[in-house]
């Protein structure tokens, strides 16, 4: 446990500040479907909402992960490579006949294992997060085009598509179900654990984290691994789902991922998140995008609309900062 000190009091209020965050951004959602219900009439469908739901259960996981990151007071730009180069090492075992589960396992390790990199280069190496992560980025990316030679690996076997494309019932996604299982999981962990805790007292002030007798070192490449496993696990869902794993999975990914967690109310400064206000961004967004589409906006129109949302979003976070100071 930590000490009673000033940094546990400064935690405590900037939870009550995110819980009001995150009521007002459960009201935009709201006013949001309420907008697109009014403009298009397939919109509050059974089946829109539920195709909602799928679209957004992958960004939401990688999501999650991201916000381990940015409430640390770092930041992960790698998120779409390590889930394309995940799930790319998914499709090749399977192809080599190792099983669906042991496949699904290994990709996920090897998802581990990149985020393990990212967190030395930061913590032990001393690189910012920005930089190290947009290097290992593009390192990622391209040994993804250097294996696959840029061509898609196909040949899946049709057990591995029940993970990504399967339907408990036949009408709810096994996919949405993941979500929800990693969304309660990851939520307990770092509302509840030392783990969580210490996260968040390196992303409010590293030096009287450490001062306080939090191993930093560790939080930020245990934050970062995390970060690797589920943009692994999105990786691997979103190969299932397509029955491909394409060279560009997971392109951009890393900019849905900030926009959900800073649209939730975590602060770029390091300190704040939630999983929930995360999963309310992610569904802010993956409405908007399901909106647009449905209302006919042409999808260079949508590209700058959800632009200026991140815009906005960020700016806000900025505002909410200098208020604090």
């Amino acid at each position: 446990m930590f000490p009673q000190s000033s940094t546990t009091l400064g935690l405590r209020r900037r939870a009550a500040k995110l819980d009001m965050q995150k009521l007002c951004v459960l009201v935009g959602l709201a006013v949001l479907c309420g907008l697109f219900s009014i403009l298009t009439e397939n919109f509050f469908t059974g089946k829109n909402i539920i195709n909602i739901a799928l679209q957004t259960s992958i960004s939401a996981i990688v999501a999650i992960g991201e916000t381990y990151v940015i409430a640390g007071g770092g930041i992960d730009l790698s998120v779409g490579s390590v889930a394309a180069f995940s799930g790319m090492s998914a499709a090749i075992m399977l192809n080599a006949g190792i099983p669906v589960w042991l496949a699904v396992l290994l990709a996920v390790a090897v998802g581990a294992l990149l985020g393990l990199l990212n967190g030395i280069v930061i913590a032990v190496m001393g690189i910012a997060p920005f930089i190290a992560t947009l290097g290992m980025n593009s390192i990622i990316r391209g040994a993804v085009y250097v294996i696959t030679d840029g061509v898609p690996v196909t040949g899946l076997p049709k057990s591995f598509s029940i993970i990504g494309g399967g339907r408990m019932g036949g009408w709810f996604p096994y996919a949405v179900l993941i979500m929800v299982a990693v969304a309660i999981v990851m939520a307990l962990i770092l509302k509840k654990s030392y783990f969580g805790r210490s996260i968040f007292a390196v992303g409010s002030n590293e030096q009287t984290a450490y001062l306080s007798g939090v191993n930093v070192v560790r939080s930020k490449i245990g934050m970062y691994v995390t970060c690797g496993i589920l943009s692994a696990l999105a990786g691997v869902i979103l190969t299932s789902r397509l029955v491909t794993a394409a060279p560009t999975a997971g392109d951009a990914y890393e900019t849905d991922a900030i926009a959900a967690t800073v649209i939730g109310g975590a602060s770029l400064a390091g300190g704040t998140g939630s999983i929930l206000g995360t999963m309310i961004g992610a569904f802010i967004m993956g409405v908007l995008r399901n909106g647009l589409n449905l209302v006919g906006l042409n999808y260079f129109w949508q590209q700058i609309a959800i632009g200026l949302v991140i815009i906005v979003a960020v700016y806000i976070d900025v505002v909410r900062n200098k208020v604090k100071k």
